[in-house]
């Protein structure tokens, strides 16, 4: 059979490129290895991590606020396999929709691992081998989470985010490597459930490529969940016996210190993944960490092959690879699409959530940008106080001479969706004026932004 199209590799940017390609006519062929649709975000990241967030949350309302609300309850308890239960019906529906989309935009599905013969022959080794000609390829094999010389990963005790989303008990104490995104996230999730969590950290940190104001905010919201942190801590080696793991580091002063828990989570970034693809076969160059290289136009330097994504460089995120997914299909269709990368939002599902986009005000610095910063405090939002969700601020960074939106980084309830504000006031060159001139709605967290827009305007905040 011969296609337009092949993608390999079926995660947010994957089948997102397929039915993009299916849209604007190209006969389009999608491989997946795996048995299900939907790649490592639907699969073990972003969907199952937001199940076992949003559960383990209730948890935490029920057992520490909801008294407050006037709400008595007897004999709260976790029932973990529910939860996990729950959290995998949900994966399925959400892989099953995927399934269908493809059906609906008569996409040809092949299950297996896609390999180069050639530029435009594709070997598919499932179940049965068969190969696939076509015109064109997009590479959209994503990545796999990364380890540190020194520690083996048994998926036992020493474990990766894809073990920590289906665990059989609540840890006592889980060691978490790593202060990022995905760290910080599965980590809440237990310790809203009752574990002790100790996140052991490279830098002095935690979330180190957001801006700085919004890692000293969610430390404090952290700790007021029972996390520990140990920063400039360099990791040397985990060990796991029996039920027990001890993680060994040196500290700031070069001193080794060792950590006892009984799991270890490893949560040091991810790397992109191209076992499997052949890349030789075709002369496929990639980049001294392994990710393909591209053109402008996410070409690589064979013709007709793209890749997208996690395997290609840039911020390794479900809605960053989707972009691409479109932008190539509408490359190869003769369009003009475009992708400022620099307003790609970056979120952190904790809670409060945090979220960013643009510039921080570390790069504005380092850069020697002049600008001017205003900030909001959510405890000053009436909406945030009925709540009771009164961490966090929304700050905004503006051009200090034409008063152009450069960054906008709020940590807050419910700021994974207010970012878009920022997003789309951006992408259309706004002003602080702009948006503080914005009606917003009364009473909302939304409110917040706006406030802060105000601050960034001569210091015009009207409620602080």
């Amino acid at each position: 059979m011969k296609y337009d199209v092949t993608i390999i590799g079926s995660g947010p940017g994957g089948y997102v490129a397929a039915i993009r390609c299916a849209q604007l006519g190209f006969k389009t062929a999608l491989i997946e290895k795996y048995n299900t649709l939907g790649g490592t975000c639907l699969n073990v990241g972003c969907i199952p991590s937001k199940a076992l967030l949003d559960s383990s949350e209730h948890y935490h309302n029920a057992s520490h606020n909801f008294t407050t609300h006037g709400i008595d309850l007897k004999d709260l308890k976790v029932n973990l396999e529910q939860m996990i239960a729950r959290k995998n019906g949900v994966v399925k529906q959400t892989c099953d929709g995927i399934d269908y989309l493809m059906k609906k935009n008569k996409i040809d599905v092949f299950k297996g691992i896609g390999s180069f013969v050639s530029k435009n022959i594709i070997k598919v080794s499932g179940e049965k081998e068969e190969q696939i000609e076509t015109d064109k390829v997009i590479i959209a094999t994503g990545s796999k989470p990364a380890s540190l010389p020194g520690i083996e990963i048994d998926k036992k005790r020493i474990i990766t985010s894809t073990e920590a989303l289906n665990l059989t008990e609540i840890p006592k104490h889980l060691i978490i490597i790593g202060g990022g995104v995905i760290g910080l996230e599965l980590g809440s999730v237990y310790a809203r459930l009752g574990a002790k969590v100790s996140v052991i950290e490279y830098t002095n940190t935690i979330i180190p490529t957001m801006d700085g104001t919004l890692g000293k905010e969610l430390q404090r919201s952290l700790r007021k969940l029972g996390f520990e942190f140990f920063f400039s801590h360099k990791v040397k080696a985990a060990k796991a016996k029996g039920k027990e793991v001890t993680v060994i580091a040196d500290n700031e002063k070069g001193e080794e210190v060792s950590f006892t828990g009984d799991y270890c989570l490893v949560s040091v970034g991810r790397k992109a993944y191209t076992a499997g693809l052949n890349l030789e076969a075709v002369g496929i160059k990639v980049d001294e960490r392994g990710r393909v290289e591209t053109d402008a136009h996410l070409e690589t330097n064979v013709k007709g092959i793209y890749a997208i994504g996690d395997v290609v460089k840039g911020a390794m995120l479900a809605h960053k690879a989707e972009e691409e997914g479109v932008f190539v299909a509408e490359v190869m269709a003769g369009q003009k699409p475009h992708i400022n990368y620099n307003l790609i939002p970056g979120v952190v599902y904790t809670w409060p959530e945090v979220a960013g986009v643009g510039a921080t005000e570390e790069e504005l610095k380092k850069e020697g940008k002049k600008y001017k910063v205003g900030s909001f405090p959510m405890r000053a939002l009436g909406r945030a106080r009925a709540s009771m969700d009164i961490d966090g601020l929304v700050k905004i960074l503006a051009d200090a001479e034409t008063d152009e939106v450069l960054g906008v980084h709020m940590i807050g309830p419910r700021v994974a969706d207010l970012i878009a504000e920022a997003v789309t006031a951006m992408e259309f060159r706004a002003s602080a004026e702009d948006i503080a001139r914005m009606s917003h709605a009364h009473p909302t967290y939304a409110e917040a932004v706006k406030e802060a827009a105000l601050a960034a305007t001569a210091n015009r905040a009207l409620h602080i």
